[in-house]
């Protein structure tokens, strides 16, 4: 095979996926294992271009021959040559189809892996996209009940909500990374992912809905007792406060300093905002409420 042409493999291998006049019949096989001596021969020649085109060809000819999980893995190391050819569009096709094909071969890990290998890949250039993968990737998981090996790519698309300044949207991953948790017996890590979903909505300096999240979670008993949830009141009796101070050294703690790297350096910087206006709003929030007290006729 070392002296094989791989030019001349594949157009073997295409004459052998089209028929003709004298011949009646497709013989994948035999074209998926041209395709296959091609694909490596031009990886060894360093052509990725043309590699990238030949393990295309041969996850096609092994999805005809009804092996999925060969198919999916040519795909995926497509998607590798994509990535390194610059082709992001590529990458995510790729890595997506490949996913499916590990789908039919009834391999759910697999299927998730790479979706994540895919994110992975597109989180600087195609950050969307990227989350988009890491969410279905997610779900696969979720939907056959695994989602203890789920909280890596809930955390990394939570993380690039952060880097794109969508805080919303990254405190709700993580919040949706404490009910994987939950479902997992997973309590360290539960409990860690709610405070992280209260710092970001800190960041954010939307006290309201820190402050709402933090309720909701003291809901649930792992979290009502534990060290996160004490780090997390003594953030927002900080802010009700408007000590900065105080702020900051609850922002320092061990608690927190065991969190994810994106959630500590959000942590670092925290008060982000006006902590006099905060108070003078729920001031006056509360003066309203006793104004309404006392004109209620009932």
């Amino acid at each position: 095979m070392a002296n094989s042409d791989p030019d001349k493999l594949m157009s073997k291998a295409d004459k052998l996926t089209k028929l003709s006049f004298t011949r009646w019949s497709i013989d994948w096989k035999t074209a998926t294992s041209l395709y296959e001596q091609a694909a490596i021969a031009y990886r060894f020649k360093r052509d990725n271009e043309k590699a990238k085109e030949a393990f295309e060809k041969a996850s096609k000819g092994q999805e005809m021959i009804s092996s999925p999980w060969d198919a999916a893995k040519h795909m995926e190391t497509a998607a590798t040559l994509a990535k390194e050819l610059g082709r992001l569009n590529e990458v995510a096709d790729h890595y997506r189809r490949a996913s499916e094909l590990y789908m039919e071969a009834g391999r759910s890990q697999p299927a998730s892996d790479a979706l994540a290998k895919g994110a992975s890949a597109l989180e600087e250039g195609m950050p969307d996209e990227a989350i988009k993968m890491y969410t279905d990737a997610c779900v696969i998981l979720e939907e056959d009940n695994k989602e203890q090996m789920a909280f890596d790519l809930y955390r990394n698309a939570a993380a690039i909500y952060v880097k794109t300044e969508r805080y919303t949207d990254a405190a709700a991953f993580f919040l949706r990374l404490g009910v994987a948790a939950d479902k997992s017996n997973a309590v360290n890590s539960q409990c860690k992912a709610y405070l992280s979903a209260i710092i970001v909505y800190l960041y954010a300096h939307d006290f309201a809905q820190a402050q709402k999240c933090y309720n909701d979670c003291s809901q649930v008993d792992a979290f009502l007792n534990s060290d996160q949830n004490r780090c997390a009141m003594k953030l927002l009796a900080a802010y009700e406060d408007g000590d900065a101070e105080e702020v900051k050294r609850a922002a320092n703690s061990n608690t927190i300093n065991h969190l994810d790297h994106v959630v500590i350096r959000l942590a670092k910087k925290l008060p982000t905002g006006d902590l006099s206006g905060l108070r003078k709003a729920e001031e006056a929030g509360a003066e309203e409420g006793a104004a309404l007290d006392e004109n209620d006729l009932t």
